[in-house]
């Protein structure tokens, strides 16, 4: 049995360059299918990987009360105190509770190349924020002081919007902000921020109430009793979340928008390739049919038949999937885009073309190849040999 599906399948590949037009239709359509599905999830496993390097398990996040989002927020300054006084909070040589008071307001600045603008998160913080996040280097200027209409950007800010140079002017409501210093955070979505001393931003903007509290615990274990100090506290209503919990649920949503849309329009393209695929594959057992029904004339199987008509598609499909695979990691991996966030901004990160997308494509392609050979395979095995040979 191995020996005739060997021998019908060389013969079919042999045959190939004689129908390479058919061929190239199934090649062309699944790798085109394959570079979009791959392309779009890529902007997805992109996103996410941003929004989870942001989060630690070791620091938490307090909201006020029933909000879904940093923006949807207001914490006084009392209640301010009393958070970072609760227990589990970790605390610097100095003493003082590494945590950091933060206002955030979006502010609409123009991309490079456009003219429209678009939202930009402005982070207040606090005098321990940077002890609180000590991934955030700065790499350009110094930092801002206090007191002062000075801030810093992220270096993935600073590379899609337009006037984010040290030593820039940006006209913030009635004031006008230095940009004194650019800085990165690991990849994750505080690079696409501007940061500011909160006092002064609360000012400027003429506002008094803060919008969230982000603390550092003392070990990645203290979150339960910090949690249970806040809530059983009958002055505050707020929640309490880890930090990788709450930009994991900012990030939920638009994750499964991009899964659907890359997995929906992957459909309908797979769709049309398994066509192609058919009408490719039937062509081919047409114009093979007196070969066919001369080798199961003098003994060939229905099974070999079929099974090497299936091996051809799926080599097919192979060639078209990796074609598709490794266009969609050539031209797009690594790429830089942004998209809103969350809270409403602009978050930017990198297209991951990952190897578990790569395989994915994959798979897909010998799904659409199986499809599309197996009906063209089964016409194979079922046709009449008296009729093909006297045909022939």
């Amino acid at each position: 049995m191995f020996k005739q599906i060997g021998a019908v399948t060389s013969m079919n590949v042999r045959g190939i360059p004689q129908r390479l037009g058919a061929s190239l239709v199934i090649v062309i359509g699944i790798a085109v299918t394959v570079g979009v599905m791959v392309s779009v999830l890529a902007m997805a496993v992109g996103f996410d990987k941003t929004i989870n390097s942001t989060g630690h398990a070791d620091r938490a996040i307090v909201l006020r009360g029933g909000s879904v989002s940093e923006l949807g927020s207001t914490i006084s300054r009392d209640n301010t105190l009393t958070i970072m006084d609760a227990a589990g909070v970790r605390h610097g040589d100095d003493g003082k509770p590494v945590a950091s008071a933060e206002a955030l307001l979006i502010v609409g600045l123009p991309k490079k190349g456009e003219q429209s603008q678009a939202n930009v998160t402005l982070r207040g913080v606090g005098p321990a924020s940077f002890a609180l996040r000590p991934e955030i280097h700065i790499t350009e200027g110094r930092m801002f002081q206090p007191a002062v209409h000075e801030l810093i950007v992220g270096r993935s800010a600073q590379g899609q919007f337009a006037g984010l140079s040290i030593g820039s002017k940006i006209a913030l409501r009635d004031s006008e902000w230095t940009v004194v210093g650019v800085f990165d955070s690991d990849g994750d979505s505080h690079e696409s921020e501007l940061l500011a001393d909160v006092e002064t931003v609360l000012s400027a903007f003429r506002r008094n109430l803060y919008q969230s509290v982000v603390v550092q615990l003392e070990n990645p274990d203290a979150f339960n009793a910090f949690k249970d100090a806040l809530t059983t506290n009958p002055t505050l209503s707020v929640d309490v979340k880890r930090e990788t919990d709450y930009y994991k649920s900012q990030a939920q949503q638009l994750n499964k928008l991009l899964n659907f849309l890359a997995y929906f329009v992957g459909s309908i393209m797979a769709i049309g390739a398994v066509f192609g695929a058919l009408n490719a594959m039937y062509s081919a057992v047409a114009a093979r049919g007196l070969e066919i029904a001369t080798l199961r004339a003098i003994g060939f199987s229905s099974f070999s038949v079929v099974f090497s008509v299936l091996i051809e598609a799926l080599a097919l499909a192979l060639a078209g999937g990796a074609i598709g695979a490794v266009f969609a990691w050539l031209f797009f991996n690594g790429n830089t885009v942004s998209t809103l966030g969350g809270n409403f901004t602009q978050v930017v990160f990198h297209l991951t073309v990952s190897p578990t997308l790569l395989i994915t494509g994959i798979v897909w392609a010998c799904l659409i190849g199986v499809i599309g050979g197996l009906f063209p395979a089964i016409r194979a095995a079922r046709l009449p040999v008296a009729a093909a040979l006297r045909a022939g």
